[in-house]
């Protein structure tokens, strides 16, 4: 797989054809990318929720002003972050740590006290502005890995989150929703697709020294 000519093909798609589903190996590929996404310390503070019913994502249309790849991709990705990150989760980090590379505790403890302080020290909104700057991170990522496996998405920030968070009850699973990904495969008759890609020269973008 040529990685660049992907980049080249990916586009923010204006028009799915809501006619055709991601297959489940693709889905499972997208799903594995965003679990192993970066994320500062490697806390994982954020989630990803997938809709694939269309009916269940008809009333969220509105809320994202009335852009229609919300129902018309296969599947709708939301990014949240967590309301607020607590001990219990760093906790939960490490033992996690503990037992999958059996790490000795000696070790662990000096580590895990200093992130206990530092999430102590920040506010819950600074908490939650940490969590974001990760869900950008993990929707980079998936958008790549998206356009390496053909799979069609358009990024979206334009949207009312605490709609969405209403109608999908994320305050009762501790979430916010902070960025939509639409994915699918775009329409035979979307003239987007078609656009030559407006970048500046790579010199112009790019300073080696």
């Amino acid at each position: 797989m040529d990685t660049i000519k992907q980049l080249k093909w990916r586009y923010a798609t204006k028009k799915f054809n809501a006619e055709k589903t991601l297959p489940e190996d693709k889905l499972n590929v997208v799903k594995q990318a965003f679990n192993l996404t970066a994320t500062s310390f490697g806390l994982q503070t954020i989630k990803l929720i997938i809709v694939k019913d269309k009916a269940m994502r008809a009333p969220l249309q509105q809320y994202a002003y009335n852009q229609k790849q919300v129902v018309d991709a296969s599947h709708l990705l939301i990014i949240c972050i967590q309301d607020n990150i607590l001990q219990d989760d760093v906790t939960d980090f490490y033992d996690n740590i503990k037992g999958i590379r059996n790490t000795p505790e000696e070790i662990l403890k000096p580590y895990r006290e200093d992130l206990i302080k530092m999430i102590k020290s920040m506010s819950v909104q600074e908490r939650q502005k940490w969590s974001t700057n990760q869900a950008y991170i993990a929707l980079g990522n998936l958008m790549t890995v998206c356009a390496i496996e053909g799979i069609d998405s358009c990024p979206m920030e334009g949207f009312v989150p605490e709609k969405y968070d209403e109608i999908l009850q994320l305050e009762e699973k501790g979430l916010k929703s902070v960025l939509l990904l639409p994915i699918g495969y775009r329409a035979d008759d979307d003239m987007f697709s078609g656009f030559k890609k407006v970048r500046k020269p790579i010199e112009e973008a790019i300073i080696e020294i």
